[in-house]
């Protein structure tokens, strides 16, 4: 299949390229199933669709200036998809068989990984979902497992620009001991009424804040809030937030620049003390905030109408490690041979 990277959106595109799935039943995995069916048959009764049972990751393949195929850190990944595995009593996976099978995936679809000089990369998604027919709600121990692929075009088509945000205090995004510390369907199904409220006022992010006193910063849509002040890297810190590899990843390099990196909580109140903000995840990497409305105090804060300098270099650092070229100091790579 003959593909027009110019043209690509950041969005699931159809290649009719392999998937893998694999089935959990009386305690064991099953062998790995490759084909090209776009489609898993689950009953009607099963625990993912019924009780929401399902966990999911994402992360990107890049074909490097060097020409070599570089997946961008797989085993944190692993380790988030666990956690959620966890939280929902499902089967896990081993780690071996995790990046064995996402490596595999990125291999049988190089035909589809962008070229260097796109600027896209191969998304490759686990999903980790519950089998069983059910209308108890309890665990099951029955699951299944899959790893697909697909080429996505860069974030922002015209290179990385500051977006308007709106805070929200009338919906919760997740809750404190909740499922927000994972990566589960049910933390983005309960957000789609707020983003879509946001985008008919003309928003293209949505600010949460905590769900006990609505004062403290959350996430900044699906993905988590950073600040930049006085040569510190600032972010929340709070047990309902996502813990981001992206974020994670920012806050290394960060350190590494010499900045003094912050997890801590941040009060509404602190936005316009902030030099630059934006919100960081797999899909745009940074998005810098450009203004920040306040629907409560009328406040509308305005941070810049182009990309900060802090957020750019952290922004073309990052780029620079999955594309190879820089160094891969933090061993965050896995070569795809």
């Amino acid at each position: 299949m003959e593909m027009n990277w110019d043209s690509l959106g950041f969005d699931f595109n159809p290649t009719g390229g392999e998937n893998v799935r694999y089935y959990f039943k009386e305690g064991v995995w099953g062998e790995a199933q490759y084909t090209t069916d776009e489609y898993i048959p689950v009953h009607m009764s099963s625990a993912c669709l019924n009780y929401g049972l399902q966990a999911f990751e994402g992360m990107k393949a890049f074909r490097g200036v060097d020409g070599k195929v570089r997946l961008f850190r797989p085993h944190a990944h692993f380790n988030r998809m666990s956690a959620g595995a966890r939280k929902l009593c499902l089967p896990m996976v081993s780690e071996q068989l995790f990046i064995d099978s996402c490596v595999e995936i990125v291999r049988r679809n190089l035909e589809f990984l962008p070229p260097y000089e796109s600027r896209a990369a191969l998304y490759v998604r686990p999903v980790l979902f519950g089998t069983k027919p059910c209308l108890t709600v309890r665990a099951y121990n029955e699951a299944g497992f899959c790893v697909f692929a697909t080429p996505v075009g860069p974030y922002f088509k015209e290179g990385i620009h500051p977006i308007d945000a709106i805070i929200n205090r009338n919906q919760d995004r997740s809750a404190p001991l909740g499922t927000g510390d994972v990566k589960v369907g049910g933390n983005y199904a309960s957000s789609m009424l707020s983003c879509q409220e946001a985008h008919d006022l003309g928003y293209k992010a949505v600010l949460y804040t905590e769900s006990i006193e609505h004062r403290y910063i959350e996430e900044c849509g699906a993905a988590n809030f950073i600040a930049i002040k006085d040569g510190h890297y600032i972010t929340p810190k709070s047990p309902s937030i996502l813990p981001s590899i992206t974020n994670d990843s920012l806050r290394q390099i960060a350190a590494d620049k010499g900045f003094v990196v912050e997890q801590r909580p941040i009060d509404i109140a602190e936005l316009p003390t902030f030099e630059e903000c934006g919100a960081c995840g797999t899909g745009a990497i940074i998005t810098p905030l450009s203004n920040v409305f306040d629907p409560q105090t009328g406040e509308k804060i305005h941070y810049t109408d182009e990309t900060g300098p802090v957020l750019l270099d952290l922004y073309n650092t990052f780029q620079d490690i999955q594309y190879g070229r820089a160094e891969d100091k933090f061993g965050w790579c896995v070569l795809v041979e």
